[in-house]
């Protein structure tokens, strides 16, 4: 009996390794193609001959392809499966890379793009479900963490690509190498097992009891986490039916998407997508000196969302989030500043990249993160899905915006105040955050949902009794 719960053991560790190893590498690829367009950028707006807007075109295509791809997924993931939806966005990742490389014009590469940001979308709102879903209980929440962190590192790895590829000027190889690791997650997502909530919704509890047996460590486990199930699926999903109806749910739905718009309207991704540009305007003139410049963009962003991870339970996630947009709202401010009064010498121009990586951290440590979290802790059971794809589709429009206008902005507006219009959004965010953000550290959602459907205050949601 005790070589069998050993074997059984070491089986359930195998396995789940090989999930998360699927997991990073679904947040590998969405990071990936998050982060590859800044390096190939200034080479194929040279190569292609196209002009500011169309460059804001094939960097913001990529978001209104993830909006529709988050939208598309809500029901494909429901009714597919979440298994299905990760092959098809798989496929979506190895066809819109290879388009993305072979394109002719600029139309083209638009049209690969929104397909790549299919695959993003459905990766972004499919990937955290199932593994929120098949993951075993206590490794759950670092399962779901690691996902995060390794879009940071997919956006580094893209960064580090980038600059590889750029002494020879190659962006088609920059665009197509993601290939490489779309097909490695096509083959590992044909090996998982389908999610056992999802099976057990659609009546196959035989095959979804199978599934645990495989992932959990004893019987016992199985038949609780299957009651588990068995209770959870009577509370059945009718969320805009909920939200025609209910004042309070509205209220949870509408702060979703402020957070959303917070996010993006920081100016974090303005950063991700225009780093060698930005470093352009800074004084570092030479490719090599932008491209590591973006490198190390990537490497900070990575580092500092360890921070998020040790404060969020510790601090809080009010707390946290209102030091993150105060050292982004300074960051920005100086920035603006010190490219209105001119950046000439080696001193100055060192000192602007110092406040540009100081922004980064205050994104990653906070909102980066945090706004996810948030999202997925405000939203009531019977709407949750409603809620959070809302919040979803809301993140990629708004992110679609600002990749479409940054550009602009600095035509029209100069770069000093395109950086102190982000300053001080960052500001009004804090105002925000203060007004209207719950503090939910140690608190149950079933606690969260009575507050907000009892009519308390938005801030107050997460307060004890």
């Amino acid at each position: 009996m005790s070589t069998a719960i050993h074997k059984l053991g070491r089986t359930h560790a195998r396995f789940t390794f090989f999930v998360c190893f699927m997991a990073a590498l679904a947040g590998l690829l969405f990071g990936l193609d998050i982060g590859v367009i800044a390096g190939a950028l200034p080479f194929l707006s040279t190569d292609l001959h196209i002009n500011n807007q169309q460059q804001e075109w094939v960097v913001s295509s990529m978001m209104l392809g993830a909006a529709l791809g988050a939208l598309a997924s809500c029901w494909m993931s429901a009714q597919l499966g979440r298994k299905f939806s990760l092959l098809t966005g798989a496929v979506l990742f190895i066809v819109g890379s290879l388009w993305s490389a072979l394109s002719p014009n600029v139309e083209s590469l638009i049209i690969a793009r929104i397909l790549l940001g299919l695959a993003v979308g459905i990766a972004s709102y499919t990937a955290p479900i199932y593994l929120s879903e098949i993951a075993p209980e206590k490794i759950r929440g670092s399962m779901i963490s690691m996902y995060q962190l390794m879009i940071t590192i997919g956006i580094l790895a893209a960064y580090l690509s980038d600059t590889a590829f750029s002494y020879s000027g190659s962006w088609r190889w920059m665009l197509g190498i993601i290939t490489i690791p779309a097909i490695l997650l096509f083959i590992g997502v044909l090996f998982l097992p389908g999610s056992p909530r999802w099976l057990a919704a659609h009546g196959r509890y035989y095959e979804a009891q199978k599934v645990l047996s495989m992932l959990r460590s004893s019987n016992e486990q199985v038949h609780k986490e299957l009651e588990e199930i068995r209770e959870s699926l009577k509370i059945k999903q009718s969320g805009w039916a909920l939200f025609k109806d209910n004042s309070n749910f509205r209220r949870a739905v509408f702060l979703g998407v402020l957070l959303q718009v917070m996010q993006q309207f920081t100016g974090m991704n303005v950063i991700m997508y225009y780093a060698p540009k930005i470093f352009g305007i800074a004084g570092f003139t030479s490719t090599a000196n932008q491209m590591w410049g973006t490198v190390i963009v990537g490497f900070v962003n990575v580092l500092a969302t360890f921070i998020a991870i040790g404060l969020v339970d510790r601090w809080g996630r009010k707390p946290t989030l209102k030091l993150g947009l105060l050292v982004m709202a300074g960051g920005m401010g100086v920035l603006g500043t010190l490219l209105h009064l001119g950046v000439d010498t080696e001193f100055q121009r060192y000192f602007t990249i110092i406040m540009l990586m100081l922004f980064i951290v205050g994104f990653a440590m906070s909102a980066g993160p945090l706004i996810w979290v948030l999202c997925s802790e405000i939203q009531p059971l019977k709407g949750r899905d409603f809620g959070i794809t809302v919040s979803t589709a809301t993140n990629w429009i708004a992110n679609m915006i600002v990749g479409a206008t940054f550009l602009t902005m600095l035509e029209t507006l100069g770069n000093a105040n395109t950086f102190w219009v982000y300053s001080a959004l960052n500001v009004i965010f804090i105002i925000l955050t203060i007004s209207l953000i719950p503090e939910t550290k140690n608190v149950s959602l079933e606690h969260i949902e009575r507050n907000l459907m009892t009519g308390k205050p938005l801030r107050e949601i997460g307060a004890q009794d």
